[in-house]
């Protein structure tokens, strides 16, 4: 047996060994060519006597050596035994470094411009200080009110962008710990601080009434800690003896407006020893006496490139540059211009009708100025982002060089761990979109939106997509760090989990599905990541929001009566009444009650907490119960007789496993009532597919997949979407922006589809927490010849996959990591363990095809829709006859077997009923019958 420890992992973190707290827990994974199973793990430091841990586990182990102190650096190596008695060679050593201060340790002060050009005023600060000997080691510890970069004698200390990142600045900062020993030297050594307001200046609100909620101006604080030659330390801070002015290419900043770069007031040399900065007055210190803790995720940084994919001139003579996909970052500029000459940058998600799209932008510029300094210029802004596929080239110096533009990606920088692919381009584009979605809207924190004058985090979307963002990203640090904030917004409210984290719109209020992110992401976080660690930090806020619905539901146990969002963006609200939803918004909250508690019972079970657990077990079972009193008959229909609210009671369990079957059929009724066409907000979007699939019917969620027409998943891939769009009609099919209020062309929350993709149609799913256990069982559906997925999980690479052979069979074969076991279940056959190592079967293709003989004035509506092929064809061609009666055809028929085709065209104009026939006719050509 060839087995071996890889990728020991300290932590959450991905991008390198830091441990954010003394006790940090390990997680490694083997690799080997033959079934393997852990029984023991061995692990030392800096080469000394092992420690020896007889366990399974592989993954957030806990640390065991004594608690490691700050600034500490050791090197970690870990072997494994396996229960055969197989043991592995010790791994590669990994230099673990604390990240971490010791209580009252920080000493800076936090430190801003005297002489500010204006509000929110983008400025440098410096210093210089003399070190005697040869430094050892040399930690940077920096944040800032705003964000920063810092450099030492001329170079950057790292490459990650926007830092430190939006918090809960009121209550938490979170500082870096770079190592920086490469930089200093013996002698006189520069550090400067280059910064802008970013969130901490932003003015946050709607309607053009924006204010600043942190501060009116940015101010950084820093910490060099030297450890030298004879054993002494050195810590150098940032106080009233710095520098600081509004100097330097970059005049004005802001995350809406944009930025403006001044080439001329460029500063060669200020951040080296030497520079006369005599001119600039001494720094002001600010009161800040938030105390920063270490950073537990990844940091934003720059994390791909995109070049121009067409140059565009646009009917208005403008021009226009396509980088043929929406993103989020900035653009990098090379250009030579006259001295003065400024270059204006306009970005936006879409063109309508041929121009700019700007409107759903509202109040934000989105507008970068590059003012040329006379000879060669490279721009790129610094401390704003945009979302946007095309931008607006204004006075550029001679004819547009595309090679002269570069888009920079940014997005906080998560480690990809899940891959998609199949036979169906447009869903292979979809599940690209929902990662690019992700990224854009994945910088610091979860955004709705990444463009306009918004981009908050709100709790409701990251709530509904959280386990896809777990499937698609390792993001366990990002959303822990997030849930911090939570927490102590949570602690300000009296357990209120705001429409968004952090808070920047007034007072909290509670509304369903959007505060049950307090419940809903720490256990998610546990079951995709086994993140224990996260679960029980998250418990107190998960029961302080509990506590605030058994308030709201009172003796009924029914939340009724207030504000909420509901089944937000139900493709049947009008463009100006997002909320208007075809689904009853108690219904809808009082569902999340039992949901929160029954969650929270689960996590107190975990953890542990038993009287907990039976209490809001009880209370679980009573709220349901009240909700099947109150809104179910005694049929089993929902008196919201509608696609979310049976998806809900299917997917949280709200009713006994007969109801939910008859539930189930129920809600495929509807769906193919409804032919095909999907009928739920940000509430049922995310469970509607995996509703049907547990209650047997794949193939009406395959259905709605591959459903091209609006409202539809693919829709917006035919309008060429290369992210997700916020509504199912961001953009109508004439090109024309949506003309609601608010329309964004990146808001993931309809992606929550891709985590079905994965677990669904190519069927690998966590089977127990962190995947330590798998369930196999891909779901085939009719439109698809093969579907596969590759996901990285915290035990290693798992696969899971299936296609036909073309005689009557399908192939699958899935790749089970080592350490964890795999329950495979296959059609036509009963449910089977394998271990790790890679297995494939072979079995009878389940799926049927329903065939209509011809489509005719008589056909049967029930008989047609069945038909995939032949109802996708028939709306196509009376489209094609008459757009409006195509129109009427798709959204106004309910497809009920008792009717014949011509029930639902009576009343057709004479001069379009003649050319009906010849559709027919076309259709059954198209069909071969």
């Amino acid at each position: 047996m060839n087995a071996r420890v890889t990728r020991v992992r300290v932590e959450r973190r991905n991008d390198a060994p830091l441990a954010d707290v003394p006790a940090p827990r390990l997680s490694w994974i083997v690799e080997s060519d033959q079934p393997w199973r852990q029984a023991a793990a061995e692990l030392r430091l800096d080469g000394g006597d092992p420690v020896r841990l007889e366990t399974g586990e592989s993954v957030f182990v806990d640390w065991p050596f004594p608690p490691l102190a700050p600034h500490a650096r050791h090197e970690l190596q870990v072997r494994t035994t396996s229960t055969d008695g197989v043991r592995t060679e010790w791994s590669e050593p990994l230099t673990v470094r604390s990240t971490f201060l010791a209580d009252g340790e920080w000493q800076a002060s936090f430190i801003g411009l005297a002489e500010p050009a204006g509000v929110a005023c983008p400025g440098r600060a410096r210093t210089e200080v003399e070190v005697a000997q040869d430094v050892v080691r040399a930690t940077l510890y920096a944040t800032g009110g705003g964000v920063y970069q810092v450099s030492i004698n001329g170079a950057d200390v790292d490459d990650a962008v926007l830092k430190p990142g939006w918090t809960d600045y009121h209550e938490r900062l979170v500082h870096e710990a770079t190592d920086v020993t490469g930089l200093v030297r013996t002698g006189t050594n520069a550090i400067g601080i280059r910064f802008a307001g970013a969130w901490w200046t932003e003015e946050f609100g709607f309607h053009g009434g924006g204010r600043r909620i942190y501060g009116d101006q940015p101010v950084v604080a820093a910490q060099l800690h030297l450890e030298l030659a004879d054993g002494t330390t050195q810590v150098i801070v940032t106080d009233e003896s710095w520098r600081g002015a509004a100097v330097g290419p970059i005049t004005a900043s802001s995350l809406y407006q944009g930025e403006a770069i001044d080439a001329r007031r460029a500063l060669p040399g200020w951040d080296q020893a030497g520079f006369d900065d005599s001119g600039w007055p001494a720094a002001v210190v600010s009161d800040i006496s938030v105390v920063p803790e270490a950073d537990p995720a990844e940091p934003v940084r720059r994390v791909g490139e995109v070049s121009v994919a067409e140059v565009i001139a646009t009917p208005s003579g403008k021009t226009v540059l396509d980088f043929g996909q929406n993103l989020v970052g900035r653009l990098r500029v090379r250009v030579t211009g006259l001295e003065g000459h400024t270059i204006t940058l306009r970005h936006a998600e879409v063109l309508e009708h041929g121009e700019l799209g700007t409107r759903p932008l509202r109040y934000a510029k989105a507008t970068d100025t590059l003012t040329c300094s006379g000879g060669a210029d490279v721009f790129e802004p610094e401390f704003t982002f945009h979302g946007f596929r095309y931008a607006e080239v204004e006075n550029w110096p001679g004819e547009v060089d595309p090679g002269a533009f570069t888009a920079v990606v940014i997005s906080s920088d998560m480690r990809r761990t899940g891959w998609f692919e199949s036979s169906h381009e447009l869903v292979n584009r979809l599940h690209e979109n929902v990662v690019w979605g992700m990224k854009g809207n994945f910088v610091s924190i979860p955004t709705d939106c990444p463009q306009r004058d918004e981009r908050l985090g709100w709790t409701g979307d990251i709530q509904v997509f959280s386990p896809t963002a777990a499937t698609l990203f390792d993001s366990d640090g990002f959303l822990t760090s997030w849930l911090r904030d939570v927490a102590l917004e949570q602690a300000r409210s009296g357990g209120v989990c705001p429409f968004v984290v952090p808070n920047v719109l007034g007072d909290p209020k509670p509304a369903t599905a959007w505060g049950d992110a307090a419940t809903v992401v720490p256990m998610v976080l546990f079951q995709r990541f086994g993140d224990r660690a996260a679960l029980a930090e998250h418990y107190p806020s998960m029961k302080a929001w509990m506590e605030v619905l058994v308030d709201l539901a009172g003796d009924r146990l029914l939340w009724e009566g207030d504000f909420q969002f509901g089944d937000w963006l139900d493709p049947a609200a009008p463009p100006d009444q997002p909320g208007g939803a075809r689904t009853d918004k108690d219904i809808v909250a009082s569902a999340h009650v039992v949901r929160s508690a029954t969650l929270l019972a689960e996590a107190a079970t975990i953890l542990g907490h038993g009287e907990d657990a039976a209490h809001y077990g009880d209370y679980a079972e009573r709220a349901r119960q009240a909700w099947v009193n109150e809104y179910v008959t005694g049929a089993g229909r929902i008196v919201s007789d509608s696609q979310t609210a049976y998806a809900m009671a299917i997917s949280y369990g709200l009713v006994d496993a007969e109801t939910t079957q008859a539930m189930g059929d129920r809600l495929a009724e509807i769906v193919r009532r409804d032919g095909y066409i999907i009928g739920t907000g940000f509430v049922g979007t995310p469970i509607i597919a995996d509703a049907l699939s547990v209650t047997g019917h794949a193939d009406a969620a395959g259905r709605l997949l591959l459903q091209t027409g609006l409202p539809s998943w693919l829709y917006a891939v035919t309008m060429g979407a290369t992210t997700i769009w916020e509504r199912w009609d961001s953009m109508l099919p004439d090109g024309t922006i949506n003309p609601g209020e608010m329309t964004s062309f990146n808001h993931y929350a309809f992606g929550a589809i891709a985590d079905w993709l994965h677990h669904g149609l190519a069927g690998l799913a966590a089977a127990a927490p962190g995947y330590r256990a798998i369930t196999i069982a891909p779901l085939p559906i009719e439109g698809i010849e093969h579907a596969s997925v590759r996901q990285e999980t915290p035990y290693g690479l798992a696969e899971s996959g299936w296609a036909e052979t073309g005689e009557g069979t399908l192939r699958v074969h899935a790749t089970i990591p080592a350490n964890t076991t795999a329950q495979v279940t296959l059609p036509g056959r009963e449910p089977f363990e394998v271990g790790s190592g890679s297995h494939e079967w072979e079995v009878a293709d389940p799926r049927t095809v329903s065939s209509v003989e011809s489509i005719g004035w008589g056909t049967p509506l029930g008989a047609i829709v069945d038909d995939r092929r032949a109802h996708e064809a028939l709306l196509a061609e009376v489209a094609a006859v008459d757009a409006e009666l195509g129109d009427r055809l798709r959204h106004g028929t309910a497809w009920a077997d008792g009717q014949p085709l011509e029930t639902m065209l009576f009343g057709v104009p004479g001069e379009v009923r003649e050319q009906l026939p010849a559709a027919f006719e076309r259709v059954n050509a198209v069909l071969a019958r």
